[in-house]
């Protein structure tokens, strides 16, 4: 069965975990660990202890507003820069002392699109890819992932003639041709048309399943949440908060007369769990059918109650507003 659903419908429920300031949660056997990672130019911070863990088959995507650190951190996952203080670990070893064995197991862009050779082909920029990461024959992986991100058409010719588009996809191309372990995108569907973006999901979700780590900076949070298993909501340069997605069974949302004790109530209700408020609403896990009967025998006035469908990118627009705020 597959672990990851390429359909873009909202999942249900949430879970926020690893509040920032708690110990990090056990990232044992992670593909890729960040362990209390700080950033400063000259004197000014830009990422302060950031801390988390991907593991073999997980797709983890980081959001933020602009300025958020995002693109400084994937720098700092990737190789390209070197923190103030902290740790990068990949497959267990430092990425900053493992030297070329262990980046081999990295496919990344950062700073999308990629930078390529312009005067030379799409097809003769990822053969140079291959030679770098001394693969051997690599003429019919090339042609796969040509195909695989809808290129063949374009193979050969000058990559300066391409579209943002094209050459948004043949860094991805270029990204996942050695069949990275670990791979690592900025922005990956920057420039894409909705279909193309769709393509780009599908690919993230087909290479989780397959056991690579994916770490992703995305915009298209609702997207994102069809497949991914947690998103790191960055503010200030700090991991504000992981959300889980999926994490949880069915939720439900009622609206009844007086919320806040309706919700004390349901607290107190067998198989009825992880009560909360929302506005005027009330959100829960559970039996609604024994939510229901037990707040009619307590004459509360219920005026509906309905699946819940947790909406990412609502969610994320109102955690990194209160923490600006």
């Amino acid at each position: 069965m597959l672990k990851h659903s390429t359909s873009l419908e909202p999942r249900k429920g949430l879970r926020i975990i690893t509040p920032m300031g708690a110990p990090a949660a056990n990232s044992s056997g992670a593909a890729l660990e960040a362990i209390q990672l700080s950033k400063r130019y000259g004197r000014k911070p830009v990422l302060e202890g950031i801390t988390f863990a991907v593991q073999p088959g997980e797709v983890y995507a980081l959001a933020g507003p602009n300025g958020s650190g995002k693109t400084t951190l994937i720098r700092l996952l990737t190789g390209l820069a070197f923190p103030t203080s902290g740790v990068v670990r990949m497959l267990g070893q430092d990425l900053y002392n493992g030297g070329y064995a262990i980046r081999r197991v990295l496919g990344a862009v950062v700073e999308a699109p990629a930078a390529f050779y312009p005067h030379l082909t799409g097809r003769q920029n990822l053969e140079m890819v291959a030679f770098l990461t001394g693969m051997s024959r690599p003429e019919a992986r090339i042609r796969e992932v040509l195909a695989r991100l809808e290129l063949l058409a374009v193979a050969d010719q000058p990559v300066r003639t391409y579209s943002l588009g094209q050459r948004q996809r043949l860094g991805l191309a270029s990204a996942i041709l050695h069949e990275p372990q670990v791979l690592i995108l900025d922005e990956p569907t920057s420039g894409l048309d909705p279909q193309g973006i769709g393509r780009v999901h599908e690919i993230l979700a087909e290479l989780a399943w397959k056991g690579v780590a994916v770490l992703l900076s995305t915009h298209h949070l609702r997207e994102v949440s069809a497949y991914a298993d947690r998103v790191g909501i960055l503010g200030g340069g700090r991991l504000l908060e992981e959300v889980r997605l999926g994490a949880r069974g069915e939720t439900y949302r009622l609206r009844v007369d007086d919320p806040a004790r309706a919700a004390a109530f349901l607290k107190t209700v067998p198989g009825v769990q992880n009560v909360s408020l929302r506005d005027v609403s009330v959100v829960f896990e559970g039996s609604p059918n024994l939510a229901l009967a037990a707040l009619v025998r307590e004459n509360f006035q219920v005026r509906f109650l309905e699946p819940d469908y947790f909406d990412l990118y609502e969610y994320y627009r109102e955690r990194v507003k209160h923490a600006s705020g």
